[in-house]
């Protein structure tokens, strides 16, 4: 009777784990036929290397299926979890610092932000825009992630008290790009692009789905408000700050 319900366990577990890699490889179909007809097709050359290409699609269709798994599992339950404890304790003092803190704390450690930062210090070095030493080059890369992780704070915490106080969505990111529109004509020309390829990399695959988890499970609790109208926007201000942020750093460093 256990050898039965274990291998019946074993059997659910292994049809779910193909349906994940199934739904993982249909998220990555329409890439892989857009390539190989691009290269088939117009290029007209066979795909180079094509073992290794073959080998890496496995390990992205594998990675892409254990890490939705991972967060069905743990990032979206722990941050609709923590929204519920945080709102049920009634400070919220607590609930904007966590709020800050979660925002500032996975956007300076994001990858694509620090391979932004370097890439621009490095760009900004050969232009002769800051000295050409390792040393600048660092303090100008560091003040561009903490300048980007910073807004980003400043944004989850400003999405979390519209949520508490209920202010439409529609003015806040209206007014906000306001500004962004008015700082583009007074920003150094150096860091404008910068300053808008910023507001992309912010996203990342950590803090979507705890950002997104925290505003659905804070609005689900409170009284008067709806998940699905009050829960979401909170990346769009987290998009829309480091634009601000960056520009006003490069008003800063390039005077």
């Amino acid at each position: 009777m256990i050898r039965k319900k274990i291998a019946s366990i074993n059997t659910q577990v292994l049809f779910a784990a193909l349906k994940k890699l199934k739904d993982a490889f249909t998220d990555l179909l329409p890439i892989i036929l857009v390539i190989a007809f691009f290269q088939l097709a117009v290029l007209r050359q066979p795909l180079p290397q094509l073992g290794e290409i073959v080998f890496g699609t496995i390990l992205v269709i594998i990675g892409l299926s254990l890490f939705i798994q991972g967060l069905e599992m743990g990032l979206f339950p722990i941050g609709e979890a923590m929204a519920h404890a945080l709102a049920r304790k009634g400070s919220v003092f607590w609930l904007l610092l966590f709020s800050f803190a979660l925002g500032f704390s996975t956007t300076v450690a994001e990858p694509a932000l620090i391979a932004v930062s370097q890439e621009a210090a490095d760009i900004a070095m050969q232009g002769k825009l800051i000295d050409s030493d390792e040393a600048s080059q660092k303090s100008y890369a560091l003040g561009l992630r903490l300048s980007v992780a910073f807004s980003v704070g400043i944004a989850i915490l400003i999405g979390v008290l519209r949520i508490l106080r209920g202010w439409p969505l529609h003015y806040l990111i209206i007014g906000g790009y306001v500004i962004v529109m008015l700082l583009t004509t007074i920003a150094p020309a150096e860091i404008i692009g910068i300053a808008y390829d910023a507001g992309g990399v912010t996203t990342s695959t950590i803090t979507v789905p705890l950002v997104t988890a925290l505003g659905v499970g804070l609005a689900s609790i409170i009284k008067g408000r709806s998940p699905l109208v009050d829960g979401f926007g909170l990346i769009a201000f987290a998009s829309l700050l480091p634009m601000i942020f960056v520009m006003g750093y490069g008003l800063i460093v390039f005077g």
